[in-house]
């Protein structure tokens, strides 16, 4: 009931719960070497039902209603560790006309979200020695490169075969290009399992060049550049595949690329914009599920989508430190008055064998992860904790916590 008050109390904005998110990250960046992923998300909430209510269209060919939420989370290289979230935009389509895109501005279409969400990066995260935002073939257009930040730097899967000038100034297209050139390297890796996708080793040919995109005859701004120099990194899988898709990137970054080493790197630093998927994955049917709320009024629903995400990135911090290899303090998912409260559990819910105690310095998030996740229902002996047991035992916590705020009075 409390948070169904808080949901429709009109003082109350989803901007603001980002916001407040937005500043914990911004304190935790300091002089780290930091990437952004971000990408859009589609939140199905219904049929019919839900376009009567006033949810824009969704889906294949626009036949659900819901709700699109573009998200960035921030990310330690190195470590992998989850700092924070860095932007979300939640907006409910309009359902009315539209004009033709090539006669609309970008700040009139939807492909300004990942402009905005770019330059959002650069201001929040100011205090960061670096910056590189990922992101995936939606966010391939001119205007995205010739616009950013200039302490940002981007890495972008191409998607479309521009027409480019190479070292020589002789025109040609992006693909074709590249195609051409000698293998820079081969080398391996490991490419982990997902969703619908065995772990596997992989071969991979290396390709890389300095390119300079030649602006877009039709719907480009006026006042951009006529061309734009960037990197174009190459990637392919070259082993023999039993089953599924190969990999192969085409990837443009801003980032100066002079080596094999260096192009490496870049390939590298896009594999982390993989946490955004996750991301998206604990969001829905991993972790909260949250295209079955059944809430009538949209703006309701912005709100609750919003505080959905922050708790979302919390949950992800939380399985990211569960294995203590990360130097992350309690501080970057919780408050704190909430440290004795956990150690205070963490007491209560430890074992007589060495494998039900917990294994991690008080102060860390670690510590925290052991806890929560033995509130959500963890043994302490089989498995890894997920996204739901998480979950679970943050919503565990809260309720604790609240009851530790509790004063019984004489009646």
């Amino acid at each position: 009931m409390r948070f169904r008050r808080f949901l429709h109390n009109p003082a109350v904005t989803a901007d603001e719960m980002v916001c407040h998110a937005c500043d914990g990250t911004a304190a935790r960046v300091a002089g780290r070497e930091i990437v952004v992923a971000q990408d859009t998300s589609e939140l199905a909430l219904g049929g019919r039902r839900a376009r009567a209510s006033g949810y824009g269209p969704v889906g294949k060919g626009g036949a659900l209603g819901g709700l699109l939420l573009h998200a960035a989370i921030a990310l330690e290289i190195g470590t992998g560790a989850l700092l924070g979230l860095v932007d979300a935009t939640i907006w409910n389509r309009d359902t009315g006309a539209v004009t033709p895109r090539r006669s609309r501005a970008t700040e009139d279409k939807e492909s300004q979200r990942w402009l905005d969400t770019t330059t959002c990066a650069s201001e929040v995260l100011a205090a960061a020695n670096s910056i590189t935002v990922l992101s995936d073939r939606e966010s391939d257009f001119y205007e995205h490169f010739a616009r950013r930040p200039t302490n940002t730097h981007l890495i972008v899967r191409a998607c479309q075969n521009r027409k480019i000038k190479d070292a020589e100034e002789a025109d040609a297209l992006l693909f074709t290009f590249i195609d051409d050139l000698p293998e820079a390297d081969r080398y391996s890796v490991k490419i982990p399992a997902a969703p619908g996708r065995k772990a596997r080793a992989a071969e991979l040919a290396l390709r890389f060049s300095s390119v300079k995109l030649c602006k877009p005859l039709h719907g480009a701004a006026p006042d951009l550049p006529a061309s734009v120099t960037l990197t174009l990194v190459d990637v392919r899988e070259v082993s023999p595949l039993e089953d599924g898709e190969p990999v192969h990137w085409r990837l443009l970054t801003t980032h100066t690329v002079t080596n094999t080493a260096e192009a490496r790197r870049i390939v590298d630093l896009y594999r982390m914009r993989w946490s955004i998927e996750e991301f998206f994955r604990t969001l829905k049917t991993a972790g909260f599920d949250i295209e079955k709320a059944d809430i009538g009024d949209p703006q309701v629903m912005i709100k609750f989508v919003a505080a959905a995400t922050v708790a979302t990135v919390t949950v992800m911090q939380l399985v990211k430190a569960r294995e203590g290899t990360t130097d992350r303090q309690l501080a970057d998912a919780f408050e704190p008055d909430d440290q004795p409260i956990l150690e205070a559990l963490s007491a209560k819910l430890e074992g007589q064998t060495a494998r039900q105690k917990n294994p991690h310095p008080k102060g860390s998030l670690a510590f925290a992860a052991w806890v929560i996740a033995r509130l959500g229902g963890w043994d302490g002996y089989y498995g890894k904790p997920g996204p739901k047991t998480m979950r679970w035992g943050l919503d565990d916590f809260q309720r604790i916590k609240f009851g530790t705020t509790l004063r019984l009075q004489d009646v």
